[in-house]
């Protein structure tokens, strides 16, 4: 039988979908992710609940295969993920077409439902759904932060590291499948290792992972700005397969939104880190995160943020809404009295900031040479990425196919830059 995936949401999930996708084909099923048109007889969606629009998108995926159930296109509907994790009564009492709702971490139990036997030797193993040469490396779950406008904590527990060798293991299957490119991906990077080594040990696990052969990039999101462990900038210094590339996210700066947030950081640590990331790596390229409309945040606030902007010259950033979420410290303490229009008002005033510098720093690249890797081709282009490009979220490299013809997916090249736009980049390869 065929089963159709349907992964909403960030890459910690779609790691999810891989790792089940692996136990179901070797099950005997066939398996698709993300088909145009999903039509196996069985259907999985794995769900995000992390803000309103997320979980709506959820609520109408599953709606949709509901509604194929019940017109007797579909034999079983199963739902996994963050949103069934989060408000599983409900969803039972609400969409009664389902098969069966699993949460974000028992959706190994979907093996046994289907009357198939768990193989524990392939747990590490996966059926990639990212092109062949890159996938993501989920390294820990959950979190201890708790920051006040955020549910992860609810969904996903405390923050609960792998050990050092299970991840090794993953990396080393991984390249000897073709895997080039690893992005290392965690809710919160810079408190890997804490409870299980009472240290942080995110360099030393960096450091062994570049170390295997096969591995040409490293690249690392969701690192913490609190107790972030400094000697991971010596390891980007000195591994040249560690990505000089970092994605963390700040969310704000003044020091009455940072203390309303609850982020354990003032204005002050803030740009000294961001000092210091710039002083012990000097090519680094920051991708941060951050909320505008928050409870309490006023327009003296988001005008000291827009400094920060212009100040700090991220070289990639996104900007978001705040969206109240049930259960957290914001929802219980705080009224969510910001109208929406204001909230994406000051979204749009940062992205129109951000849009401008990233023009700048495109441009500055203008002549250099550039390692990259070519991930695709698109009609008359071949699209690949820097070292400083994370798949799916920053810009690209486009080159001519016809004045480039040698190129391959999948493999790395030295490329110089010809011309720029505010978010791509054009090239030749050398």
């Amino acid at each position: 039988m065929l089963v159709d995936f349907i992964t909403l949401g960030c890459s910690k999930n779609l790691v999810d979908s891989e790792r089940l996708m692996r136990q179901l084909a070797a099950a005997g099923y066939d398996v698709r992710h993300d088909a145009p048109n999903p039509d196996g007889d069985i259907v999985v969606v794995n769900t995000c609940g992390f803000i309103g629009d997320a979980k709506e998108e959820s609520i109408n995926m599953i709606l949709q295969f509901a509604q194929r159930k019940q017109q007797h296109k579909l034999k079983k509907l199963f739902v996994m993920g963050c949103l069934s994790e989060r408000y599983l009564k409900e969803l039972q009492i609400e969409i009664p077409e389902v098969d069966k709702f699993y949460g974000k971490f028992n959706y190994n139990e979907l093996i046994a439902d289907l009357g198939k036997q768990f193989r524990a030797d392939l747990q590490l193993e996966r059926v990639q759904t990212t092109p062949s040469h890159y996938a993501y490396v989920k390294i820990s779950e959950g979190c201890n932060r708790f920051c006040s406008y955020c549910a992860i904590p609810l969904i996903t527990g405390r923050h609960r590291s792998r050990s050092m060798e299970d991840i090794e293991q993953e990396v080393r299957w991984l390249a000897a499948q073709g895997v080039k490119e690893f992005q290392i991906i965690a809710q919160d990077l810079s408190s890997y290792g804490t409870d299980l080594y009472s240290t942080l040990k995110l360099p030393e696990l960096i450091e062994r992972l570049a170390d295997i052969g096969g591995v040409e990039w490293l690249r690392l999101h969701y690192a913490y700005p609190a107790q972030f462990p400094y000697d991971v900038l010596r390891v980007m210094r000195e591994r040249p397969n560690v990505c000089n590339y970092l994605d963390i996210a700040l969310q704000h700066i003044s020091d009455n939104m940072l203390t309303k947030m609850r982020r354990h950081i003032t204005k002050t640590q803030t740009y000294e880190l961001l000092q210091r990331f710039r002083d012990e790596v000097p090519d680094i390229h920051l991708r941060t995160t951050l909320l505008l409309g928050h409870p309490g945040e006023t327009e003296a606030d988001v005008e000291e943020l827009k400094t920060f902007v212009r100040d700090v010259r991220f070289e990639r950033l996104g900007a978001f809404a705040y969206s109240d979420e049930d259960g957290t410290f914001a929802n219980r303490h705080y009224a969510d009295d910001i109208p929406f229009e204001v909230k994406q008002a000051r979204v749009d005033e940062i992205m129109s900031i951000q849009e401008h510098i990233a023009g700048e720093i495109n441009a500055a690249k203008v002549g250099r040479e550039l390692r990259i890797v070519i991930d695709r081709r698109e009609g008359d282009y071949f699209v690949g990425r820097t070292e400083y490009d994370s798949p799916e979220v920053d810009g690209e490299v486009l080159l001519s196919v016809a004045e480039n013809p040698q190129a391959q997916i999948g493999q790395f090249y030295t490329a110089k830059i010809d011309s720029a736009d505010t978010f791509d980049l054009f090239a030749h390869l050398l």
